[in-house]
Formats: C-alpha cells, sequence, structure tokens
C-alpha cells in the first residue's frame, strides 16, 4: 500500500528549492478565490506546508497523512491545527466537515485516487482543490509513470460526483479545482 509515496525524510519537503517549486501563495489565492473558506482539510498534510499557510489565512486547519512521522512533523510545526493519522481513501470526517478540501501533491500516490476523491468530496462543503505535478518530465518530482495524466483525473473526477474541474497551470505544477 502507498508504495507511490514521498520516500524521503519529513524535513525534505521543507526544502527551499521544494517550497519554491510549491508556489504555497499564489496556490492559496486561487483555492479562496475559488472556494471562500473558513475551514480546511489538508490531505497527505506531510509536515504541515499548507496547513501552516492557510491557518495563517484565518481558517480553521486539519490535516491527515498516512505517514505517522508526517503527523507527528505538522503537529509539531503547525501546532493550531488539528492532525490525524489517516489516508486519502477513508478520511475520518464527516460529511460537509470543511469549506475546503485541498489534496497538495498526493493524489498521485493515493492507491485509489478515484475513492480518495470521492472522500474528499463527502467532507467538503464548498469544494476540493487537488496540487498535482504536470504530466510530463521534470528534473525533480515523482516519475512521469507516477504522474496523473490529466484526462484520467477528469474522468476520475465525473465518476466521483464533481460537476467539472477547473485547471490552473502554474509555474511548476497544477492546480485543479473540482467543482
Amino acid at each position: 500500500m502507498h508504495d507511490r509515496r514521498f520516500p524521503g525524510r519529513p524535513e525534505a519537503l521543507r526544502a527551499p528549492e521544494r517550497m519554491a517549486v510549491l508556489e504555497v501563495d499564489r496556490v492559496l489565492d486561487l483555492c479562496l478565490q475559488a472556494f471562500p473558506a473558513r475551514s480546511a482539510l489538508d490531505v497527505g498534510t506531510g509536515t504541515g506546508i499548507f496547513a501552516e499557510a492557510f491557518a495563517r489565512r484565518g481558517l480553521e486547519v486539519a490535516g491527515i497523512d498516512v505517514s505517522p512521522a508526517m503527523i507527528e512533523a505538522a503537529r509539531r510545526l503547525v501546532p493550531e491545527g488539528r492532525f490525524r493519522h489517516a489516508p486519502a481513501e477513508a478520511i475520518p470526517y464527516g460529511a460537509d466537515s470543511f469549506d475546503l478540501v485541498f489534496l497538495g501533491l498526493v493524489l498521485h500516490e493515493t492507491d485509489d485516487a478515484l475513492q480518495a476523491l470521492s472522500e474528499a468530496r463527502r467532507v467538503s462543503a464548498s469544494g476540493v482543490a487537488a496540487l498535482e505535478w504536470p504530466y510530463e518530465e521534470q528534473g525533480y518530482g515523482p516519475p512521469l509513470g507516477h504522474r496523473i495524466e490529466p484526462g484520467w483525473l477528469l474522468s476520475l473526477a465525473a465518476e466521483a460526483g464533481f460537476d467539472g474541474v477547473e485547471t490552473r497551470p502554474l509555474t511548476h505544477l497544477v492546480l485543479y479545482l473540482l467543482l
């Protein structure tokens, strides 16, 4: 299970070169323009980079991750957040628990992307945003075989019950807003 997940140590997620690729402020701006929110769930939170950024914007934040080491790091780095050990395919919250559900570079790591999107839709009251690697070879990030083809994501979103997907290309990544 989860054989595609990030293999490195938690602190590697916050390396300056990786943080530059994430464009955190731009991603948050796009998410919050599409889905005005007071609460956010960061699925695959890692060390809580996006949970921390949402909290800085005044949102109530929670996060889940399959890695106990990542949850421990997120709790330490984002003390205002609520973090739980759980996979994206089985989110331990009730329906409509969060205004926004954010999947940051995690959908390609899930064992069942359709189930992960269905769960995100279930717990979201307003919308879901998925940040992913573009489907192209880059000098960093996961190999092409682990990346998500845009057409496949669109069909998964439809099957999960979303009405549409807006695609926002970023400098190094792609943000999908699932409506």
